[in-house]
């Protein structure tokens, strides 16, 4: 959310009125003595919802349901915002303190609602026939726009025209690739972050914390799939704002290639890239650079890059001897060859047992010495 507005009892009138009034009637509502209350109304011209809650003496929760006088003058506020350049906000987030006091956030969707504030497509058609604007973001967009274009089920899979893919040499070696993806899995665990990527049998899983990430399967018969989505991709920024055509991503794709074996975001409209290994090579479809991709894979590129985020997990500043403690540890992923005592030196034997579970699932640790 964006453009806060702070408000004391204090003072000339605050300009924004509406929400003064709107607060005066919440805290009519509310508990006696308030300590406070937090509303957020969701809001097209087709549906909306409040969720309000206040807080009572006793610091316990109390939900309140919002008066019609009280969406009224919402709704009012929120047709008010409509000479906006960006349109009229869609959420609108009220917070009044335990003394009186305002602030107000709008959002206008920079970034994914949650899923209890996300309303059906076309809810959203509805709202941009009435505040027509210029463009959206990439993900409402999709959301709006997506039409299953990135969907490949199984028998369409089967049933497609074949025609030759591009071999590339912009990923490493599918080995290669799943033992870095597994040794970074490993040192994220080890340090108990929730971020960085995770290992589960034949499945690597990336989520970065600017909304980009992918999904690597492993399938018998030395195949794997590597597809995700970079945040706010200009391809799709241009597919579902200004008209361009959807990429065919699966274009000389094997049956397999399929959305079973597909990142989620394909069934969302916002899959970036696709690669497949199949015969010791990765293949993509032809005419198609993936572009920056980075941000949406883990740091496998290489053994000094992965290396160098298995030294930052290490240390805030890592010296030589950290860097190359790392670089040891990911030489010996390279290898197949990571024993649990090689982890448990460098990050001790805290969560070593999960992490070394993320290396044992990926099939490049060594057994465990009885």
């Amino acid at each position: 959310m964006t453009a806060t507005e702070d408000q004391t009892e204090a003072g000339p009138p605050p300009p924004d009125a509406a929400s003064r009034r709107i607060a005066d009637l919440l805290i009519g509502l509310g508990p006696r003595p308030c300590g406070g209350i937090h509303a957020i109304f969701v809001l097209t011209v087709a549906a909306e919802l409040a969720s309000i809650v206040a807080t009572d003496e006793q610091r316990q929760q109390v939900q309140i349901l919002a008066s019609e006088e009280i969406m009224d003058l919402v709704r009012v506020h929120r047709e008010a915002s409509a000479v906006r350049a960006d349109g009229p906000w869609w959420r609108y987030l009220l917070v009044v303190s335990e003394s009186g006091e305002v602030r107000t956030d709008y959002d206008f969707g920079e970034q994914p609602f949650p899923d209890e504030h996300l309303f059906p497509a076309e809810v959203y058609r509805a709202d941009l026939e009435a505040f027509p604007r210029p463009r959206l973001p990439v993900w409402l967009a999709a959301h709006i726009g997506h039409a299953d274009r990135q969907s490949r089920p199984a028998d369409m899979a089967a049933s497609a025209e074949q025609v030759a893919a591009s071999v590339t040499d912009e990923l490493p070696a599918l080995p290669l690739l799943a033992a870095r993806w597994a040794v970074l899995s490993a040192a994220f665990v080890a340090v108990g972050s929730p971020w960085g990527p995770r290992v589960l049998p034949a499945l690597g899983l990336f989520e970065g914390i600017e909304r980009s990430g992918s999904s690597l399967w492993i399938m018998p018969g030395d195949r794997a799939v590597l597809s995700g989505g970079v945040w706010n991709d200009p391809v799709l920024d241009a597919v579902y704002n200004s008209e361009a055509p959807m990429p065919d991503l699966y274009a000389g794709a094997p049956a397999w290639v399929a959305n079973a074996t597909l990142n989620p975001r394909a069934g969302i409209g916002l899959l970036s890239f696709c690669y497949w290994w199949d015969d010791g090579r990765w293949y993509r479809a032809p005419g198609h650079a993936a572009g920056d991709i980075a941000a949406a894979v883990p740091g496998i590129w290489s053994e000094e890059s992965a290396a160098a985020i298995v030294a930052a997990l290490m240390a805030d500043e890592p010296d030589a001897h950290t860097r190359e403690a790392a670089l040891g540890l990911v030489r010996a992923a390279d290898r197949g060859e990571v024993g649990r005592g090689l982890l448990a030196s460098i990050f001790g034997e805290g969560a070593i047992d999960d992490a070394y579970l993320q290396l044992t699932m990926a099939g490049v640790s060594t057994p465990r010495s009885p």
